[in-house]
């Protein structure tokens, strides 16, 4: 998942210091702590719900992005970078500039 953000990043003309959010999927607390880590961005940034709902498998991040909505911690502008694997070898990222009017 960490190539799919560098990917990502690179297409956007975007850095690591342009994330504002980063949501991994959440399959285990393992994969999204090396995921952080490879990216490089602080643990702050990073959301992590697997402890709090386990794996939902594709609701893990929708999840995320409304708890993050929830405890009010989004702003106009924002920079949500989502990544995810699933069955079949398939993976890949988006971006999300968050826009509350939209929302």
């Amino acid at each position: 998942m960490s190539n799919s953000v560098y990917d990502l990043l690179k297409k956007q003309r975007m850095n690591k210091k342009d994330i504002t959010w980063l949501i991994p999927h959440q399959a285990n607390l393992r994969i999204i702590n090396a995921v952080g880590e490879r990216v490089g961005i602080s643990p702050e940034k990073i959301v992590v719900t697997i402890n709090k709902y386990g794996n939902t498998t594709a609701a893990t991040i929708p999840t995320a992005i409304s708890e993050l909505y929830e405890e009010r911690k989004l702003r106009t502008g924002d920079n949500i970078v989502m990544t995810a694997f699933g069955g079949g070898f398939t993976w890949g990222a988006t971006l999300l500039k968050w826009n509350p009017y939209i929302a």
